[in-house]
């Protein structure tokens, strides 16, 4: 079996056609029915929220599983699989472990690390047990994402505190600052919803004395009321930096807010031996300015280096599914030889029995005993290296060769070539 994600999310689809393809719960059993009926899908666990529905499946073959995921991926969009095309990825294999992973770590999200999405997943894969449609290869995969999603948040600070981008970023802030935010003194840059978040998140932790600053000024002031503390004008920036340890930025400017230039003339301003200046750049497009990570006494803390530490967590959990996913696929062949052998040796048992009749029950049975015992420690220690080697990267040219070798059949299938002009079988996302 091989593993294939087959779906649709806000990176790529219209939400017209996330509606068009989303199942409601009552509708689940129905599509996980008219999964697992293709004829190359054995295993299916769906997954459908407002921002992607995605098809995670066991399947015989990639074009036959591919083609069989669309159609049925089409008939509840209600239209032809040629005109989902333009809106579906496809990864398949190691890449489907990745995605999937990603998924369950928040990588994939709207807003990086959320953790709502850990639920859907889980939901997805108990409505998948519960139809009866998950099994050894997806209990496995689906189990292994939820851990690696548990892991990814907890080991981020995503979970502490509400759960928040902004708590994660202020957990890595105060690790620059040993480990405390308490009393120190910080700056909130932006007045919307996610600057809101980052007065109240801080104002919890105990940092302070806070200070907001907005490009209006009336809801810097109405935003800082709301919890104590002060408010400065944007003009004031410099001045207010050279003042605080912490910021989180998180305006709507198109342009960056905290340049080289005013950062470099607040650093300069601070008190020697104060400690780093950590900014916290919440922003999409970002509000700290190119060069302001090179300033000596600055820590720049963005979007993209809280995904690279939930990236490196994701990468060793791949790489160990993978390891147990290339240990599962030789079993098998282990199995299929140790059969062969089985067979080989009753063979020989049965005309030892024709040629020597006068030979007792006992005697029969010490041979047969002592020829089983052979046999089995001449196989032993080949198979247990061909389950290590099979583990490691390219370990499934082991198991090929052992079959060579033996001449071994275990059932194979392959893919056929009716399939939508769509991904090949890359893992590549469209």
């Amino acid at each position: 079996m091989k593993l294939l994600v087959v779906g649709a999310s806000y990176r790529t689809a219209p939400v017209a056609t996330l509606e068009r393809l989303a199942v409601s719960p009552s509708g689940l059993d129905r599509t996980l029915g008219r999964l697992i009926a293709q004829p190359y899908v054995s295993e299916a666990v769906l997954v459908s929220t407002c921002n992607r529905v995605e098809v995670y499946a066991a399947v015989s073959g990639f074009h036959g599983g591919l083609g069989d995921i669309c159609a049925v991926l089409a008939e509840q969009a209600g239209c032809q699989p040629a005109a989902l095309a333009n809106h579906l990825y496809v990864h398949f294999d190691s890449a489907a472990v990745d995605h999937i992973f990603r998924v369950a770590a928040g990588l994939d999200s709207m807003v990086i690390g959320e953790a709502q999405i850990l639920g859907q997943l889980r939901d997805a894969y108990h409505w998948a047990s519960a139809a009866d449609t998950a099994g050894r290869l997806l209990h496995e995969l689906m189990q292994q994402a939820l851990r690696v999603g548990k892991r990814a948040h907890s080991e981020t600070g995503i979970d502490r505190a509400g759960q928040s981008v902004v708590t994660a970023a202020l957990g890595l802030a105060a690790g620059h600052l040993d480990d405390d935010l308490t009393g120190r003194p910080a700056l909130i840059v932006g007045a919307g919803a996610m600057g809101s978040l980052g007065v109240a998140t801080l104002s919890r932790l105990g940092a302070g004395p806070l200070t907001v600053t907005n490009r209006s000024t009336d809801r810097a002031v109405r935003l800082a009321e709301s919890y104590g503390a002060g408010a400065r004008p944007m003009a004031e920036l410099a001045d207010t930096l050279a003042t605080v340890d912490v910021v989180v930025a998180a305006t709507a400017s198109p342009e960056p807010v905290l340049t080289r230039e005013v950062v470099a003339a607040a650093t300069a301003d601070r008190a020697p031996g104060r400690g780093p200046l950590v900014l916290l750049d919440l922003a999409v497009p970002r509000d700290v300015g190119p060069g302001v990570a090179e300033l000596p006494g600055v820590e720049v803390i963005d979007i993209d280096r809280m995904a690279a530490l939930l990236a490196d967590i994701v990468a060793g959990e791949v790489e160990s599914f993978l390891c147990w996913l290339r240990g599962a696929d030789v079993a098998p062949t282990v199995a299929a030889l140790r059969g062969r052998a089985d067979d080989v040796v009753t063979a020989e048992l049965r005309r030892l029995a024709q040629r020597r009749p006068d030979l007792s029950d006992d005697q029969r049975a010490e041979v047969a005993r002592t020829v089983h015992r052979v046999v089995q420690r001449l196989l032993h220690q080949p198979t247990v290296r061909v389950r290590q080697l099979a583990a490691e990267p390219g370990g499934d040219q082991y198991t090929a060769l052992l079959r060579e070798l033996f001449d071994l059949q275990v059932p194979q299938t392959s893919p056929v070539d009716t399939v939508p002009d769509i991904t090949p079988p890359t893992g590549g996302e469209r």
